[in-house]
């Protein structure tokens, strides 16, 4: 039923929509849409640049958006204040007209969320590993993966990862930005994300390779960040 129901779009920022954006263009962000085909209902999944575009493509594929999920609170990826550009985002969002909505965000992350977009307690609700949001019949789980930021989180549904900053298809997110934790991203990649089947397919928040997705089996067998057995290997290459 969860196949038929799905509704599912990687949408890359400067090439799907806001493609006059020169810092979308450069930050290569994803953005993604996700609900539920039978009862109209989805959400953007890091809401940035255009989302006024983001609610008209959901828009001409029959679905209205209802709520957004942050991965983290990065300005890139829920709007706010970067190098001197001013990013549209999750505020923008919920003020548009027709839209009614909130931004569902790890518990640990609220603050930086607020801090960068200007929302309130109000527009936001706070969520722990573990928690599923429903979206019509769609279920998205919520895992916390600390690391990149203290609140990052990804996103399981119907089979897929949407893995924000915390695992690229090459690489992983930053740890040397304010709240980074080498060590706590170490403990996000090898006893969570690791241990997903290897069919669960990978979508990261950008596109730093060829590829926009792959199985997280293709990942481990080709990232390096699953070729550092210890973390005294890891903290060689990453700080800690």
């Amino acid at each position: 039923m969860t196949q038929n129901r799905l509704y599912f779009r990687q949408l890359l920022a400067g090439r799907d929509f806001a493609v006059d954006n020169e810092i979308a263009r450069q930050m290569v962000n994803f953005v993604y849409l996700v609900g539920d085909r039978e009862t109209g209902e989805a959400m953007i999944i890091d809401p940035a640049y255009g989302v006024q575009e983001l609610v008209e493509i959901a828009g001409i594929d029959g679905m209205k958006i209802t709520g957004a999920l942050a991965t983290h609170y990065h300005p890139d990826h829920v709007g706010g204040s970067m190098m001197g550009w001013e990013i549209e985002g999750a505020a923008q969002l919920l003020a548009l007209d027709g839209v009614e909505a909130k931004l569902h965000v790890q518990r640990e992350e609220a603050w930086g969320v607020k801090r960068m977009t200007g929302l309130s307690d109000s527009d936001l609700i706070e969520h722990d590993g573990g928690d599923v949001v429903t979206i019509g019949a769609i279920e998205v789980s919520l895992l916390h993966t600390p690391g990149h930021t203290p609140g990052s989180q990804c996103f399981l549904v119907d089979g897929c990862l949407l893995a924000g900053d915390t695992l690229f298809l090459d690489g992983c997110g930053r740890t040397d930005l304010p709240g980074g934790d080498s060590d706590a991203l170490y403990e996000s990649l090898t006893q969570r994300l690791a241990k997903l089947p290897d069919e669960t397919v990978l979508y990261p928040g950008h596109m730093y390779s060829s590829d926009s997705y792959a199985t997280m089996g293709q990942t481990r067998g080709s990232n390096y960040v699953f070729r550092l057995p210890t973390l005294e290997q890891w903290r060689t290459m990453f700080g800690g």
